[in-house]
Parts: C-alpha cells; sequence; structure tokens
C-alpha cells in the first residue's frame, strides 16, 4: 500500500519499522516539530523523525494540521491508501479522515471502548487492571470512539509500571497494524462499532494525580496508581510541609497488618528500619525508597537515620 504515516513519541516507532518491513510504501511522515529538552533547552527531533530520515523518508512537522492548505495538498498529491496514526498527539482534521480510500488508522494502547483518551496505559494499570491491549480502529471525530478492527489482549504483570508496560505494547502493537491492512485489503477485517455504554476515560495526567491520598485509597490502590503513573506524576505526599516523593512501596501483608494495627489514615508506625504508612480500608503501606524536597532519594534505613520520622507522625 502507499501510506502516510503520523506518529510522535517512541511508542509509534515500532509500528513505523513494521509498515517498511511489510514492504509498504512510506512517501511521508507527519510527526510534531522538534522540541527543547532538559536545562539546555536544545531542540530534539521526534524518535518517529530520527527513524524516518534513517531510513530515508520525507519528513513534515507542521505546527497546525486543521486549516494548513500547504500541508492539505502535500497529501493530497500522495493519494495514500490509508494514513496510519501512532500516538501522533494532534487532532486528526475532517478532510483528512474522509482523504485515503481505506480511511485513517490508529492504533490505540487500550482494549476500546475502556481508557479513550491520551493515557490508557497508564490509567488501566492505576485502576488495577489485570488485562488491557491494543486496538486498531478507524479514526472519526470523537475521541476514540471509531468502529473498531483488531484487538489483542495483553496480561499486565503485578509489578509491572507504565514504563514497562509501553515497551511491550509499542512491540506488540506494530503487527497488529500491519495485520489489520492485509485484512482491510483482502476483506477479512471489516469495522465494527464500539458499544459506547461500556466506555471509560483515560485522561491526560496531571501533577495531582501522583498526591498520595491515604484516607480515600487503600494501600493497593495506590501502589496500582504509582506503577500506573511512572515516570510521571509518580507518588508523592507532605512532610512537615515539604514534598516527599515515594520511589519504591510495597502493600503490607495480612502478618504485617496485624502487627501494626489500626491507626488513622496517613499515620506512620516504624518498625525497626522500615517505615509504613495507614491507608484507607485498614490497610498499610511500607514506603520502601523515599526522596525529601531538596534532599537525595534514600533507602527507607537511610531516610531514618537523617530525618526525624517517628511513631504516631502523619503524612499528607
Amino acid at each position: 500500500m502507499n501510506l502516510v504515516f503520523c506518529g510522535t513519541p517512541q511508542f509509534a516507532v515500532p509500528t513505523l519499522k513494521a509498515l517498511l518491513g511489510a514492504g509498504h510504501a512510506v512517501p511521508l511522515v507527519v510527526t510534531q516539530p522538534d522540541r527543547p529538552v532538559g536545562r539546555s533547552q536544545e531542540l530534539v527531533a521526534p524518535p518517529v523523525k530520527q527513524t524516518a530520515q534513517a531510513a530515508g523518508i520525507t519528513v513534515t512537522q507542521p505546527e497546525k494540521i486543521r486549516n494548513n492548505a500547504e500541508f492539505r495538498a502535500q497529501l493530497e498529491s500522495i493519494a495514500p491508501d490509508a494514513i496510519v496514526v501512532v500516538a501522533y498527539g494532534r487532532i486528526i482534521p475532517p478532510w483528512m479522515l474522509g482523504l485515503p480510500r481505506l480511511g485513517c488508522i490508529n492504533l490505540h494502547a487500550s482494549l476500546l471502548p475502556k481508557y479513550r483518551g491520551a493515557a490508557p496505559i497508564q490509567w488501566a494499570i492505576a485502576m488495577g487492571e489485570e488485562f488491557t491491549g491494543n486496538t486498531t480502529m478507524l479514526l472519526e471525530e470523537g475521541l476514540d470512539t471509531g468502529p473498531i478492527l483488531k484487538q489483542q489482549a495483553l496480561y499486565i504483570r503485578p509489578e509491572q509500571t507504565a514504563i514497562d508496560l509501553f515497551a511491550e505494547m509499542a512491540i506488540g502493537g506494530a503487527p497488529l497494524v500491519v495485520e489489520t491492512l492485509a485484512g482491510l485489503a483482502d476483506g477479512t477485517v471489516a469495522p465494527r462499532p464500539q458499544v459506547h455504554s461500556r466506555a471509560t476515560l483515560a485522561p491526560l495526567l496531571q501533577r495531582e494525580d501522583g498526591r498520595m491520598n491515604f484516607a480515600l485509597h487503600t494501600g493497593t490502590t495506590i501502589k496500582n496508581r504509582w506503577r500506573g503513573f511512572q515516570p510521571w506524576p509518580g507518588a508523592f505526599t507532605a512532610f512537615e510541609g515539604k514534598k516527599l516523593i515515594v520511589h519504591k512501596m510495597e502493600v503490607a501483608d495480612g502478618a504485617e497488618i496485624e502487627i501494626l494495627g489500626t491507626l488513622q489514615p496517613g499515620h506512620v508506625v516504624v518498625r525497626g528500619e522500615r517505615i509504613f504508612v495507614a491507608c484507607a480500608g485498614n490497610t498499610w503501606l511500607e514506603l520502601a525508597e523515599l526522596q525529601l524536597e531538596g534532599k537525595k532519594r534514600l533507602a527507607a534505613a537511610e531516610f531514618l537515620h537523617g530525618t526525624h520520622l517517628a511513631n504516631g507522625m502523619r503524612l499528607g
């Protein structure tokens, strides 16, 4: 097929490589503009641009696409069979949706209609899901509301973070897109509408999503949110007016809960060189690695040597 590929981050790179490996022609890659990164604010090209350039593909990086006459003419001159969209980061305008004969095919990192939105991987983990997956779909004007083409389920391992799952889903989704295109070409894949009443949302993450709410959430829920919100916003609380980041945590087991007893959520128990905090539902979290604002990241034992944290003190 003659394809245009739209994508920006590393998540989209395996799919672009898979399309090229399957023998499809990709005369144009569309990605977001280079962005300043780090303290130096040096402009860095998106991973998709780097991959495309290494493969000798023309790259365009329009700031806006909805009313961009030059960009529209560029796509119309290519007359693609399909436009493949993977984590591009822009809303695809109506004129672009209607341009290719097979439509705009999107790889979305959830089992739609669950987790529509910008952060499906993070929210699936944060909500304690045992399974998630990839969906290929036809884009339409609604937010991830288009007809489903193919799906692929993936098991979420108990200790897996969003960082781990991103890489796994990116690799798993690439052949799914290739299979979807083949199925559309030979008629073995047909679009089927989503059951909209079953839809859930996965909104863009906010800094406050990382704030640990010991009164509202159980230890398991807080750990799931920490796993899902990696690398950002992570998990944090407050201690004596300063931000306290928790880099590692474990849910206390039954025997530990029996020893720790019952305290109001947010209160701390120090046992030897271990730190526990009470959570909702008579559950406890062990805080294994912490970082106080302006300080180094430390294991609990080291943290206790340099910080006065005692039984009965409160976090949050």
